[in-house]
């Protein structure tokens, strides 16, 4: 065969490959996979019911802040709201988020109605794969049956399904979804074919196919899981630490210098993610009759967190004679991690609510959170860096590019007029070396 005759049937096989795609749910993880597939030619078919947001991305606008409003305004991607558009497509990508209830049991909602949508405008011969998050088992136990029944449709010999799930790292501008190697998994070996071709047409670092779905459902919980023990693990020293005298991040800058050393650190756990999916792992465990010793407690150790930056904060006030309830503290951030937009599941929100507690009103500033999402989601006003004066404690929660440009004399002015050592300042990102905090005088304390 000539070097032309191959080309040209690589070329064709590529352009079989190149189905029309519809992503579902378009946020922090479906907006990036349905422009990444249109730049690759695809016929792309954006569906989320929020209708807002759609508007925003017919108008070029990228409200979370993933791939820019340049891409957006120019991509071929078709932004809709109306579900009966899903039926021109062939290959679904469903990236719903899949949060837990107040009692941290998996809230399947999301995931259920966009399986119920979606069945009830999908044509034979399709393929369904979920990205969401979800516990083993819930892609064949709970999701297959609700596309049969809405669609009419035997999955297998109807229409075909998989389980891919997300590895996007929010406000993360150096592992991309391109290179950052996928998961793929399929109900049979056809699909498990289809899957990995669509999907290494975006993923330049390639796929991984795994034998199962419960299996690539497995793998996203457990990485998680295992993020969550480690800082978990980190987290606890550093409160021992504290009692020690010793100073956490030295301790860990010490550890790091060994080969085999993991680099953790210890912080506020929160988002969509890590402070989520253990519960996932958790709760099917449980109903399998195994009572997680290691996942819950170190979910245990994260979720207290907040209150221990809080009440340390509140015992640095006392220290320097301060009545707490009586002091304008501000916090320096409110995302769930540094330069994103995303505040779902943030733990700075219940560190506002700790203070509360001792009658303190925080004021909260954040140059990349969206002030009508944190109002509407938590009822906090969002304020400007600029209005922020006359301070008596200082909590820097979040790392952002912003706050890391501002040196320690800076942070200074924004207290009111008294000795530097009564000024409170709550390092909780450890941003500031030891000895330029000893330098500088204030009442410090960091985790």
């Amino acid at each position: 065969m000539t070097l032309n005759k191959i080309l040209k049937k690589k070329e064709c096989l590529a352009m079989e490959n190149k189905r029309i795609l519809s992503v579902i749910g378009l946020g922090y993880v479906g907006l990036p996979l349905a422009v990444a597939f249109a730049k690759e030619g695809f016929e792309v078919i954006g569906f989320d019911l929020n209708s807002s947001k759609i508007e925003l991305y017919k108008n070029g606008i990228d409200p979370t802040n993933e791939v820019g409003n340049d891409a957006v305004k120019n991509t071929t991607i078709l932004f809709t709201d109306d579900p009966s558009q899903l039926r021109r497509a062939d290959f679904h990508i469903i990236a719903v988020p899949t949060p837990v209830s107040p009692d941290h049991t998996p809230e399947l909602t999301p995931v259920i109605k966009a399986s119920e949508i979606l069945g009830q405008n999908m044509k034979k011969g399709s393929i369904a794969v979920y990205e969401s998050t979800v516990y083993p088992g819930v892609t064949e136990d709970v999701c297959i049956p609700i596309l049969e029944e809405m669609s009419g449709f035997e999955c297998g010999a109807d229409f075909k399904i998989g389980y891919s799930p997300e590895r996007i790292n929010p406000g993360d501008k150096v592992h991309r979804l391109e290179n950052i190697r996928k998961i793929v998994s399929g109900c049979d070996e056809e699909a498990l074919k289809i899957i990995k071709e669509v999907y290494d047409a975006v993923i330049k670092v390639g796929t991984y196919p795994v034998s199962s779905i419960k299996t690539a459902e497995a793998i996203k919980v457990v990485e998680n899981s295992q993020r969550d023990i480690n800082i978990a693990f980190m987290n606890e020293l550093s409160m021992v630490f504290d009692r020690m005298g010793i100073d956490t991040n030295e301790v860990v800058d010490g550890m790091n210098t060994k080969w085999n050393a993991l680099g953790f650190r210890p912080g506020l756990v929160g988002g969509h993610c890590i402070a989520v999916d253990p519960y996932y792992f958790t709760y099917e465990a449980e109903k399998l009759g195994y009572h997680s010793r290691i996942v819950l407690n170190g979910r245990m150790v994260n979720d207290g967190m907040a209150a221990y930056v809080a009440e340390a904060a509140i015992k640095k006030m006392v220290q320097v004679g301060m009545a707490p309830a009586n002091a304008k503290v501000a916090i320096m951030g409110i995302t769930f991690k540094e330069n994103c937009l995303d505040t779902r599941n943030s733990k700075v929100v219940e560190i506002v609510d700790c203070l509360k507690e001792y009658g303190i009103n925080a004021l909260v500033t954040d140059p990349c959170a969206n002030a009508d999402d944190v109002k509407r989601d938590y009822d906090i006003d969002l304020i400007d860096m600029d209005e922020l004066k006359d301070l008596d404690c200082i909590i820097l929660a979040v790392a952002h590019d912003e706050f890391k440009k501002l040196t320690l004399d800076e942070y200074g002015k924004l207290f009111r007029k008294m000795p530097d050592e009564k000024k409170v300042f709550i390092d909780v990102k450890g941003l500031f070396k030891l000895s330029e905090l000893k330098e500088k005088g204030f009442s410090y304390w960091r985790l």
